[in-house]
């Protein structure tokens, strides 16, 4: 654990044992209640319940004034194995502590995370003797050395606290600069120097050779193109990159000459930002039916297609404009790569490369997946695709290899299968690696660490949690939407927060996996499509075209290929809402929601204990299906 954790469980450890020291009946009470329920686990609902349950007002104002309750508060989970009980207490986002009670001699104990782990696997293990030969799994060392915030403030943003870290190390230590002039030197595409040659060899020749170019710079007109003044740049050992005319040159030679006299830490991003890095980007999506059409509604096809078109659209408008405002005669390449299924009847899923729409430069490659009996030709459940993978990053790598004649500057890997190939190829090739998990299923099916032998024969959870593991590590950032993603908040575990340290009992223990301290966390809003997405009251943006062809839909008496069902009120309010039929995305909630709701009051009406619209809708045998699976949730 580091200092900042063992601080911290010392004194949370401190606060049980003086409470249990200066009221001893009422936490003995307390505890009694948790081991009464036998062994088991106890999520945070029910130790707040528990202590409201034994607790007065004025009980809780004796020990300490609340301090006991800041602990049980703090408390994500209880592990009861009588006559001992442990609690993991966070205290604020990506700090733990976990301490141990036992009620029969009134003892608590500071456990060190293993050890922690190892009292919660005897939960399933009835033979804990043998915790001793487990695997550990352990990466802090392997980022021990690299900065890092303490703050949980600062937690998704890494760009920003390493460039203040950097910017900081290059104002105390001048020569901390050699490293960014060697890789300006030979920074190049496809052996087309850029940025430096050789001709400087030292900091005091770039300075000068930069004063030069400035000076020559603002001795032309500022739309003078970059064609003009190259052989001069040369002469001086500045090469191409530095802008496509006088004055983007000159404000670019400028920002350098800034940052060598006075690092900090806007300069050395805004500086970081114009060199040209980014022209083969590579994105990873290998499940489900990834094509830009006729796929609605096929097995894993959701958001996360929608999501990755809208960004390469986005990305190639970027990489367009940057590459000529450096002044660079390039023509950049994006790849999604997804699976190609030869059987993908009415879709292209089995066309092998597919132009994206609205783009110039980005397609769609598909890559089958191959065993020693040939190509699979049929659809595979994500949670079904990890036997394919290392064999299909090789075929992508050799796919990639005569797509692009080039080795790609970024891998992008969407989703955990994704994201395994991404680190595969990313390792295999020596480039940068950005990870994207869109949903980490480990924190969609509450204790699926723990029990994840239940889970195995459907999720292939302990494949799955193990391809996050390794991406999260091998990735040089992170993409995520949110806070939240990362670190939860002050009463929820985050998603990546919650792969700090856990157990698969039997097969491995993580001791360490993830901290969301790591500046490799960067969050990045996605934002919207401003086209689609508008406030409600600007109704003439509306598609008002399609109302005649939804109330078909809908209102039809006649059953056709289009629908199954109709809705026989066409005065009740419609409410849409697309997703597949898992608890884990609460339609229930939706319909709960909206029937709770009194300006909706009367429009339903109760069902069972479950709130049911008044409008059904008929006929359809997959909607009594429907029907059922809402009632059973």
């Amino acid at each position: 654990m580091s200092q900042r954790t063992l601080t911290r469980a010392h004194s949370f450890r401190e606060r049980i044992g003086d409470s249990l020291s200066s009221h001893p009946n009422e936490l003995v009470a307390l505890f009694s209640r948790f081991i009464q329920q036998g062994k088991g686990m106890l999520q945070p609902h029910q130790l707040l319940a528990e202590y409201a349950a034994v607790f007065s007002e004025a009980d809780k104002e004796k020990l300490k004034d609340g301090a006991f309750e800041d602990v049980i508060k703090a408390a994500q989970e209880a592990i009861v194995i009588p006559p001992r009980v442990a609690l993991a207490i966070r205290p604020r986002p990506g700090v733990w502590e976990y301490v141990r009670v036992n009620i029969s001699e009134l003892a608590v104990e500071e456990l060190t995370v293993p050890e922690y782990l190892q009292f919660k696997e005897e939960l399933v293990d009835e033979s804990p003797q043998n915790n001793n030969f487990v695997l550990e799994l352990d990466f802090e060392p392997f980022n021990a050395s690299f900065p890092r915030p303490s703050l949980s403030k600062s937690i998704g943003n890494g760009v920003q606290f390493l460039n203040r870290h950097l910017s900081s190390k290059l104002f105390h230590d001048k020569e901390s600069m050699y490293p960014l002039l060697n890789f300006l030197r030979k920074h190049n595409y496809k052996g087309m120097s850029m940025m430096l040659n050789d001709r400087i060899q030292s900091l005091s020749a770039l300075q000068a050779a930069l004063r030069k170019a400035e000076q020559h710079l603002l001795s032309i007109a500022s739309d003078t193109p970059y064609s003009e003044f190259n052989h001069r740049f040369q002469e001086l050992g500045i090469e191409k990159g530095w802008g496509d005319t006088a004055q983007r040159a000159y404000e670019n030679i400028h920002l350098l000459l800034d940052l060598l006299e006075a690092p900090d830490p806007c300069t050395l991003e805004n500086f970081l930002g114009i060199i040209p890095m980014v022209f083969n980007v590579v994105i990873l999506s290998p499940h489900g039916y990834f094509a830009q059409a006729n796929v609605l509604g096929y097995p894993d096809t959701g958001g996360q297609v929608v999501y990755i078109l809208d960004q390469v659209r986005a990305l190639e408008n970027e990489m367009l404009l940057r590459i000529k405002r450096q002044g660079l005669d390039i023509t950049p390449r994006i790849l999604i790569v997804t699976r190609l299924l030869p059987d993908a009847v009415g879709t292209t899923c089995g066309q092998r490369l597919e132009k994206v729409l609205g783009t110039e430069h980005t397609h769609i490659l598909r890559v089958p997946f191959r065993t020693e009996n040939g190509i699979i030709r049929k659809w595979i459940s994500r949670f079904e695709v990890w036997p394919y993978l290392e064999t299909y990053t090789e075929d992508v790598a050799n796919e990639l290899a005569g797509e692009l004649q080039a080795t790609p500057d970024l891998i992008i890997g969407n989703y955990s299968d994704g994201n395994l190939v991404s680190t595969l190829l990313a390792h295999k090739l020596g480039v940068t690696q950005c990870t994207i998990a869109h949903a980490l299923e480990k924190t969609k099916y509450p204790n699926s660490d723990i029990y994840w032998k239940k889970f195995e024969n459907q999720y292939h959870f302990s494949c799955q949690f193990t391809a996050d593991l390794v991406a999260m590590n091998h990735a040089d950032f992170i993409i995520t939407s949110t806070f939240q993603e990362i670190a939860g908040s002050k009463d929820t575990v985050g998603q990546y927060e919650s792969h700090t340290a856990f157990t698969l009992p039997g097969l491995y223990r993580v001791v360490h996996g993830i901290d969301v301290f790591d500046p490799k966390f960067n969050i990045v809003s996605p934002g919207a499509d401003l086209s689609i997405y508008f406030p409600y009251t600007e109704k003439h943006k509306r598609l008002t075209s399609l109302h005649p062809e939804i109330e078909e839909l809908l209102f039809n008496p006649e059953d056709n290929t289009e629908h199954k069902g109709v809705l026989n009120d066409t005065k009740k309010p419609i409410i849409f809402s697309m997703a597949r039929l898992d608890r884990v995305k609460n339609l229930t909630g939706l319909v709960e929601f909206y029937g709770r709701n009194e300006r909706l009051e009367g429009v339903g009406e109760p069902c069972g204990g479950v709130w049911r619209p008044r409008q059904r809708i008929k006929g359809s045998r997959g909607t009594s299906r429907i029907q059922e699976d809402v009632r059973s949730h």
